[in-house]
């Protein structure tokens, strides 16, 4: 917020609010069974929601619900006209599967969402767009078998780092054989890499004719991440968003709503996030 104020883009912007997701909403991605887990755990605030990277604490239920709400919120806002863009900082959560969390990520916003634009309001075609550095695995095994969902994840190789999954020939199974995109990139990979790596995207959503589309904004693959090794400045972030509003705008929709993701160096986070609403607000 304070890089916002300092460039002068707070003025230009409303500030929604978050809500709780309700359980139905949660059911439209999460399993039942994995719900009540992490009910009971937040209310006890012991043991883990996976296998060790995510603790539960007293309230996790509460919280993890409202970043749902809030990206939900931000989604209705655009398709009812309330919004041209959208953008949610603490959005983006990609890790966490149907029946499980993973990676800090409790329940998958980016999941529901796309489960939410599907039945509340009747659209098929969507693209999911992500930069963050990890492989965006919650969202890509969660949908690999489905057609529909347009998946294209710029990530570090998962060899070098967490989760390992995203290779390059994983591009969908059965019915979605072939419609997906993973391209991971070596530990060091530049804005050249990313550019290069970007028009490959662009070409997929475009081609793809998705009715919304919604991009993970990861700023840990900005240079100088403590967990990671990408090397993007915080322009890749800039240009990515701008280039899906063009492309949105080209479709006659202009449906975009960015989600903040991963990023452990809060100086990344300000200038990488600050881009992105930037590019919302001048497309």
């Amino acid at each position: 917020m304070r890089e916002l104020q300092q460039r002068g883009l707070d003025q230009k912007v409303v500030r929604g609010k978050p809500r709780e997701a309700t359980r139905e909403e949660l059911e439209s991605f999460h399993t039942p069974e994995y719900i009540d887990l992490v009910q009971s755990r937040s209310i006890s605030g012991l043991g883990f929601l996976d296998g060790g990277d995510t603790p539960a604490w007293k309230g996790v239920f509460e919280a993890a619900s409202h970043v749902v709400g809030a990206t939900l919120n931000a989604v209705d806002a655009v398709m009812e006209g309330r919004a041209g863009r959208a953008f949610i900082p603490i959005a983006g959560l990609h890790h966490a599967a149907r029946r499980s969390a993973a990676g800090f990520c409790v329940f998958n916003d980016c999941g529901v969402a796309i489960e939410q634009l599907r039945r509340k309001h009747g659209l098929r075609r969507i693209a999911y767009v992500d930069i963050d550095a990890h492989h965006g695995d919650g969202v890509f095994y969660a949908f690999e078998s489905d057609p529909d969902l347009l998946f294209a994840d710029l990530h570090e190789d998962g060899r070098h780092l967490y989760p390992g999954t995203g290779r390059d020939d994983e591009t969908g199974r059965g019915p979605a054989e072939g419609t997906k995109l993973n391209i991971p990139l070596p530990p060091g990979a530049s804005d050249e890499a990313f550019q290069e790596a970007w028009s490959r995207v662009e070409e997929y959503v475009e081609a793809g004719r998705p009715e919304f589309i919604l991009l993970q904004c990861g700023a840990d693959s900005v240079d100088g991440d403590p967990l990671t090794h990408m090397q993007f400045t915080p322009a890749a972030h800039k240009v990515a968003a701008g280039r899906l509003c063009a492309i949105a705008d080209r479709l006659g929709h202009g449906r975009v709503v960015a989600m903040g993701g991963g990023g452990y160096n809060r100086r990344n986070l300000a200038r990488a996030w600050s881009g992105v609403v930037e590019a919302l607000l001048d497309s």
